[in-house]
């Protein structure tokens, strides 16, 4: 049974183009498996959270960290009662407008479209399943229901001020009421989000050997949950301790996303979806006590990980093949694959054009933008 307040399927807002109704699948699944079957989700494959994409085999990738994301997101969302496959979706497509090389491509192509309207990843992401799949007879995107693009545009919040291109351009068509919180299954999505990479960024840095069991057992929360695992598996080894540790950790905070939310959520008392969205604040969220214990931890994990030496001179690297082949791109249009070509054609001037540009290099994975790096610049990066 669904909570009252949860996104019913039967009440969808419905798609931007009307479609029949599934027979055996309703809308959010199909919405789902359309993420799952995109281009852009199997690309993730091959694109990275930190660390570029050759430097390891057991390093999470963004389609691993997306699947350990949906995984969470539909614990949480069953236990408080909402729509687990609306939620499954937004997870499962949160990811999907990053560029190669993790935040590093990221921030290298946001500078180099700052004089276009810049870029960012969540818009991109909207970008993708609205308009840069192009499978479908009838439509460009993938034709989602109104409430998962509400909750790949707003997971984090209401987005206000200036908007992101994306946005902007599709919401002139089809407004997702952008400035009013997502649905409690996107608020989920987006919690999910911040445990799984809590989790796994400790676990990644560790076998990155960028710090030890030791450094984790200062940490707050993470120390407790050594000392619970050396208490119970006193002669425990190395790799089955981390795991243990690191695995209470994982559920002690999946239960204070729960805690909260339960409790927030009787307070409301919503009826509806729309009590969601209007609430004033999210529904979804870490206690006080954990997410000032997490700012030290994501402190931690800043000063020892995203800034350890080798992964700054890593991104050094990588920021220089996004820089060289951005603006190789716009002054060479021509050295676009040919299905991109009727867009650069129909480009009205430079910013369309660098839209364009950038839409090409943000659905590279790590590997093909070495790659095209090599092929076009004719020397080799790493």
């Amino acid at each position: 049974m669904l909570a009252p307040y949860a996104c019913d399927p039967t009440d969808s807002r419905g798609r931007l183009y009307p479609e029949n109704e599934s027979t055996f699948r309703s809308c959010f699944q199909r919405d789902r498996d359309r993420i799952i079957h995109a281009s852009a989700f199997r690309r993730l494959k091959h694109k990275t959270q930190v660390f570029i994409e050759h430097e390891g085999d057991y390093f999470r990738t963004r389609l691993t960290h997306s699947i350990e994301v949906a995984q969470v997101a539909r614990t949480i969302a069953g236990t408080l009662n909402l729509n687990t496959e609306l939620t499954e979706a937004v997870a499962l497509a949160h990811d999907l407008g990053h560029t190669p090389f993790g935040h590093t491509g990221e921030e290298a192509l946001d500078a180099l479209m700052e004089p276009y309207g810049g870029f960012d990843h969540n818009a991109q992401a909207l970008r993708i399943v609205t308009s840069l799949e192009r499978h479908y007879a009838e439509w460009d995107g993938l034709n989602l229901t109104w409430e998962t693009l509400e909750g790949i545009a707003k997971h984090n919040g209401p987005v206000i001020g200036v908007l992101p291109y994306p946005l902007a351009e599709y919401t002139a068509r089809h407004d997702l009421e952008l400035d009013t919180y997502a649905s409690a299954e996107a608020q989920v999505a987006a919690l999910a989000d911040d445990i799984a990479y809590n989790h796994h960024d400790l676990h990644d840095g560790i076998r990155a050997d960028l710090f030890t069991s030791d450094d984790l057992m200062a940490l707050p929360l993470v120390g407790g949950c050594f000392a619970a695992v050396d208490r119970a598996y006193p002669e425990l080894e190395h790799h089955r301790r981390l795991h243990e540790a690191l695995r209470r950790f994982f559920g002690l905070l999946v239960e204070d996303v729960m805690s909260v939310a339960q409790s927030r959520l009787q307070n409301l008392q919503a009826e509806n979806a729309a009590d969601i969205r209007h609430a004033g604040r999210s529904m979804v969220q870490f206690s006080d006590d954990i997410w000032i214990q997490l700012k030290d931890i994501r402190q931690f994990l800043f000063e020892r990980m995203y800034r350890a030496p080798r992964v700054v001179e890593m991104r050094e690297r990588v920021t220089m093949v996004v820089k060289e082949l951005f603006p190789l791109f716009l002054e060479e249009p021509e050295l676009l694959p040919r299905e991109w070509r009727d867009d650069v054609a129909g480009a009205g001037d430079e910013t369309a054009l660098a839209r364009i540009v950038a839409d090409y290099i943000a659905g590279m994975t790590d590997r093909f933008a070495l790659q095209e790096h090599e092929r076009l610049m004719g020397r080799e990066v790493l």
